[in-house]
């Protein structure tokens, strides 16, 4: 029985941990907000301005989910207390299973929720738009390019975000050239945005028949989406719009038309394009969606004064420098060059393990403690 008195233990220095998450995880500001949503859901009229109210609505499940997610942390210590207390009082260790996977995954939660307050950027809470484009390297980048897109949309699944696919390029024999996803959910861009760059592999190429080891690079870029009530202004002149049919993943049922659409920024040299609906139209307001936030994203991460000073050059800060190595051969290891931080279990990482990855740059972005090159 010395372990439930050890989980007792355990159980009465989280409770304090738990007390003082509150305060910045489940505020009571964030609290008499949700009251006036449901408040103002339940007034003539709501309804009335669909635009308006389908945003509260989604305001209002935010801070619902929070606040079940906060309740649900202290039902979980409750419990965890109750069945070490009548453990011991009973001398019976057939709920020790339960009490070791209920402490794993309280922790887990707590340690979720502690990160979740990390996020205090402006676009943190946003949906993200991530792109992906394989590098240099023929099948063998394009291989890497779509590994990175799996890991990724296994990730959003795992967590309870869904993912619309809105553009995708197959490779030549294998893999992906590129392809844009949206990963939709709270504090999607928030975690997502520590992906953002360079992505280096090695291993054992499966496509090359001598069994040589090869380096290939791939290249994520992500984005806040940004509502549209952020104004910037593109001129109708300024885009360039191509139109052609759709293929690969997600455009079979709709590649007969030229449905597909590319925009193509001409001051900047941004191209955004969407293959997803069956419309043309839908598609290019999807595009244009997607174009108002990648210049929105560049002009205030580059302190730009307006979109006519961003150059076509900045479409290379997408690549910048590498962030991440994952060795496959002759050794197994995924290390950040940022954070330091290191996974020798490649295999959950490609399968959508990447939280330590997410954690350690949320950490060190807070304090500002950074691993030394």
């Amino acid at each position: 029985m010395l372990e439930f008195e050890e989980y007792k233990v355990r159980l009465n220095n989280l409770k304090p941990e738990l007390d003082a998450l509150r305060a910045a995880y489940l505020p009571q500001s964030l609290l008499d907000e949700l009251e006036r949503l449901q408040a103002m859901a339940e007034s003539p009229g709501f309804w009335d301005d669909p635009a308006r109210s389908q945003k509260l609505a989604a305001r209002t499940k935010q801070l619902e989910k929070r606040r079940d997610s906060y309740n649900g942390m202290c039902s979980a210590w409750d419990d965890l207390m109750t069945i070490c207390i009548m453990a011991l009082e009973e001398s019976d260790d057939s709920m020790r299973g339960e009490l070791v996977q209920g402490y794993a995954a309280l922790a887990e939660s707590m340690e979720t929720a502690r990160l979740a307050t990390l996020l205090t950027g402006e676009y943190d809470a946003n949906n993200a738009l991530l792109s992906f484009h394989a590098g240099a390297g023929g099948t063998e980048a394009q291989d890497w390019c779509y590994m990175l897109y799996r890991m990724y949309t296994r990730w959003a699944e795992a967590h309870g975000f869904t993912y619309k696919i809105l553009d995708y390029l197959d490779g030549d024999e294998a893999g992906m050239k590129s392809a844009d996803i949206m990963i939709e959910g709270e504090n999607a861009y928030g975690f997502l945005k520590s992906e953002a760059g360079v992505h280096r592999l090695v291993r054992i190429s499966p496509f090359d028949s001598s069994g040589r080891r090869h380096t290939s690079f791939a290249a994520v870029e992500v984005i806040p989406e940004i509502s549209d009530d952020v104004e910037i202004e593109i001129r109708p002149e300024d885009i360039e719009m191509q139109v052609y049919r759709s293929s690969g993943a997600g455009g079979q049922h709709i590649n007969k038309t030229s449905s597909a659409v590319r925009l193509i920024h001409k001051p900047t040299g941004i191209v955004v394009s969407c293959q997803t609906q069956r419309d043309q139209f839908q598609n290019k307001e999807t595009c244009m969606r997607m174009l108002r936030s990648k210049l929105i994203e560049i002009k205030e991460r580059e302190h730009f004064e307006k979109i006519s000073d961003i150059k076509g050059v900045q479409q290379k800060i997408e690549w910048g420098s590498q962030i991440r190595s994952y060795v496959f051969m002759p050794y197994t290891l995924a290390k950040d060059t940022r954070t330091g931080f290191e996974s020798t279990n490649i295999g959950a990482v490609m399968d959508g393990g990447i939280d330590g990855f997410i954690n350690a740059y949320l950490t060190c972005a807070a304090t500002g403690t950074w691993a030394t090159k």
